[in-house]
């Protein structure tokens, strides 16, 4: 028990549209990597916050470390930024009051109408390869991270370098893909 009083609490915020289990691969990866660097630093829990219509809007991941030094602070966003870490991400450190703004990804959202097209392009399109495309169209410079299945439309969540050169490397494919036919396209990082 003494153990455990002695830990520091803090809250890192992933400003990334992710569903649980891909925030859960996250932990995992990241209580994997503390591990093997010997470190006592480990994810407590996290959670999503949803917007009304239950999309993603950003995901919190707990975790409790035995030394809140700078360096062990520094290693969480390093290894944060190493594997997602989208423009206003941030980690408060809990009982100090202190937040710290990082992360460098961009954010790209392409929401695919699913109730205006022809039945036709419907029955004959498969988002699944859409899917497949757009992230290999994408993978030099970020990739799909998220998607959502919404009440009248579908989400794929593209985090990387750049907005402007993810949008640019899919233009192509929204303009001649059937399924994205009135699709949108907005920057969330």
């Amino acid at each position: 028990m003494d153990n455990q009083q002695a830990m520091t609490a803090i809250t890192v915020t992933l400003n990334a549209r992710l569903e649980p289990i891909r925030r859960g691969d996250l932990e995992d990866a990241f209580n994997e990597v503390m591990k093997s660097m010997g470190k006592n630093i480990h994810v407590t829990g996290g959670g999503t916050l949803l917007s009304d219509n239950g999309e993603a809007q950003e995901c919190d991941i707990e975790i409790a470390l035995e030394e809140a030094s700078d360096e062990n602070i520094s290693l969480i966003i390093q290894l944060f930024s190493s594997m997602l870490a989208p423009k206003g991400s941030r980690l408060f450190i809990h009982g100090e009051d202190v937040r710290i703004d990082f992360g460098a990804d961009e954010g790209m959202a392409i929401y695919f109408n699913g109730t205006e097209l022809a039945d036709d392009v419907y029955e004959n399109g498969d988002i699944n390869e859409v899917f497949d495309t757009l992230d290999e169209a994408v993978e030099d410079i970020g990739s799909i991270h998220g998607v959502w299945d919404g009440p009248t439309e579908t989400a794929f969540y593209f985090y990387g370098t750049s907005f402007a050169e993810m949008k640019a490397a899919i233009q192509p494919h929204l303009d001649s893909i059937p399924l994205c036919e009135k699709a949108r396209v907005i920057q969330i990082a």
